[in-house]
């Protein structure tokens, strides 16, 4: 078999095993990817993600680094934003979070990491046009609108939120949430 098609077999059963949440067979395939074709970045995330869910952040961060020297993406960067919010970076993250999002906007890691940090650094003015323009790809994301509503809520722009809200329940008129913002309002 070629080096090509074991990376691919490997990395596809690593995804499949991670999904499932055996994190030690998902891990042991990531690594098998990983020496069968150096190349990609796909077995480092999902390592890295393997390393998140274990709790063990310096290994994390080892492995969405390595997978963003490989390839830069939107996934590695929101990673390593992850993980520096953790570690109680907030601000590296903020700026990471924006970097990731201007490669993909609707990667929805890095929009609600960046919403998180923002509220924690007073910065939810400058998340607001990422989740206008996540809604502009994706209008139907009620978590997302309701987002939009808390930032716009705590810049005291009440009356946009206000319209984000009644939208919102309009298509999901169970969402319990955006009532009780709403009621608050």
């Amino acid at each position: 078999m070629s080096s090509h098609l074991d990376y691919e077999i490997n990395k596809e059963l690593g995804e499949c095993y991670l999904f499932m949440g055996e994190l030690d067979k998902a891990e042991s395939y990531y690594h098998k990817a990983a020496s069968s074709n150096g190349v990609h970045p796909d077995p480092y995330l999902g390592l890295a993600t393997i390393a998140v869910q274990r709790g063990d952040l310096d290994q994390a961060m080892a492995m969405y680094q390595k997978a963003e020297n490989i390839a830069s993406s939107d996934k590695s960067i929101a990673g390593i934003a992850l993980v520096s919010a953790h570690q109680g970076q907030e601000g590296k993250a903020f700026d990471l979070y924006l970097k990731a999002l201007s490669l993909n906007p609707e990667n929805i890691v890095a929009l609600f990491g960046l919403v998180q940090v923002a509220h924690v650094l007073g910065r939810t003015a400058e998340a607001i046009t990422p989740l206008e323009q996540h809604l502009e790809l994706n209008p139907g994301k009620s978590e997302v609108r309701y987002a939009l509503s808390g930032c716009l809520v705590s810049c005291g722009r009440k009356d946009e939120a206000r319209t984000h809200l009644h939208r919102l329940l309009e298509m999901d008129p169970a969402n319990a949430s955006a009532a009780e913002l709403l009621a608050q309002l």
